[in-house]
């Protein structure tokens, strides 16, 4: 990118927040970076001349910006043409990458401003600064920012009108971005493979243990928390190219989509390994716990005298899974790995599926874990290996033998890195 200096594009609506733009713009300038402005404003005429102009952003969307404008508020009119900006600025923002010409994107805005802004900011790359100074940031912020690495300000005041807070609130932004796309240019790229990990709070001790062995044997690793979000982003991150190798020790986000828990990362959790042909070994890691909210959001279905129930903390209850849902579960599991077009293995933690299992532990269920060790053997493709280690899933011994056989794996068609990382990712 353009190191000496950098860019930061700024994408939004310039006939209803002009001024407010214009002092982010002079800001960014003052604190030594280039500036793009793009308009996605559909109303009026804009506040000052930006780089690339409303009719532009339209004709990348393939359509004319007077076919967008609209008068009644609240109309169908107003959500097409948001989304049709949106298109048109992404799609804007990738040419302005492929020429060199963007180091970071940034916007201002309030519901409407902030939804374009970030599917803007959500189809840029891991790692490229974006920020977005919004009204919505103090509420529910999910849906903009998806799993992306979005920097979300609150704007305090509406953004609509220069004052004494908004000035230092807009400036303080600029000041930001600013350090984040100088030193985004001054980083450097590492060729070490990375290695994904999946995590929850009662399959820590084994990860830890993992992560320890293979950073000593060359490899670099990224955690993913098995909330929904933390698959989500582990899956998109594979496709993106951005992954080398897996170790999906953590399935639980499969239990939640099948069984109705609220940490489902969706249908597509624990394909894209195996569509890109990346090794990895696939345990059933917490595929026994069904996550809810606080204790009184468990369904009726499943607060019931004969269902085992843990409060993990104020925030998260889970429910124990039965023999039915586990064989159902062991098939789910079975079938997604069956598609894997790469080298891969599954293991099964004979001995407990997370801390829960452990001894004396309150999910220990011979019946369910027989019933789902049996569904994945039974389903699993002849010649994808699936081995039985007499251990729970934090021993020592189980995350070993995790370790050996990914990297059996690995050296199938690659040798092991030639020098661990300088640094660790994680911890």
């Amino acid at each position: 990118m353009t190191a000496e200096r950098p860019t930061v594009v700024l994408v939004g609506t310039l006939d209803t927040k002009g001024p407010e733009y214009a002092y982010v713009r002079d800001r960014l300038i003052d604190a030594g970076v280039a500036v793009t402005v793009v308009d996605v404003g559909v109303l009026g005429e804009p506040g000052f001349t930006p780089d690339v102009s409303a009719d532009e952003v339209a004709h990348a969307a393939g359509t004319e910006l007077e076919a967008l404008r609209f008068t009644r508020e609240g109309s169908d009119t107003r959500a097409v043409a948001m989304a049709t900006m949106e298109r048109g600025a992404i799609a804007v923002v990738a040419d302005l990458r492929r020429a060199q010409r963007c180091d970071g994107v940034m916007g201002l805005g309030g519901s409407g401003g902030s939804t374009v802004v970030s599917g803007v900011l959500r189809s840029l790359p891991i790692g490229v600064p974006k920020l977005l100074v919004s009204t919505m940031a103090s509420g529910n912020v999910r849906n903009f920012i998806g799993t992306s690495d979005i920097c979300l300000l609150y704007s305090v005041t509406d953004v609509a009108g220069l004052n004494r807070v908004s000035r230092r609130v807009l400036g303080n932004a600029a000041a930001a971005m600013a350090g984040m796309v100088r030193g985004a240019a001054t980083t450097t790229g590492d060729d070490t493979p990375l290695v994904a990990i999946t995590m929850f709070g009662i399959t820590t001790p084994g990860v830890l243990r993992i992560e320890a062995a293979l950073e000593a044997a060359g490899f670099e690793t990224i955690i993913f928390h098995a909330t929904g979000s933390g698959g989500r982003a582990m899956e998109e991150m594979i496709d993106a190219g951005l992954i080398d190798g897996v170790i999906d020790y953590t399935t639980s986000e499969l239990t939640d989509e099948l069984c109705g828990g609220v940490f489902s990362a969706g249908p597509d959790r624990l394909t894209a390994a195996g569509r890109r042909g990346l090794p990895q070994v696939v345990v059933p890691g917490a595929l026994e716990v069904i996550n809810f909210g606080p204790r009184d959001t468990i369904p009726a279905r499943y607060d019931v005298p004969e269902r085992r129930i843990v409060v993990h903390n104020p925030s998260v209850s889970a429910v124990r899974t039965n023999a039915e849902e586990s064989a159902r579960l062991g098939e789910y599991l079975a079938t997604k790995v069956n598609a894997a077009t790469g080298p891969t293995a599954v293991l099964l933690p004979l001995r407990g599926l997370s801390k829960y299992e452990a001894p004396d532990g309150p999910y220990v269920d011979p019946a369910a874990d027989a019933a789902l060790f049996a569904a994945i053997r039974g389903t699993l493709l002849e010649g994808i290996p699936c081995d039985g280690i007499d251990a729970n899933i934090n021993d020592p011994a189980f995350a070993d033998a995790t370790v050996e056989t990914f990297l059996g794996l690995w050296t199938l068609d690659r040798p092991l890195p030639a020098r661990p990382p300088a640094t660790r990712r994680n911890g």
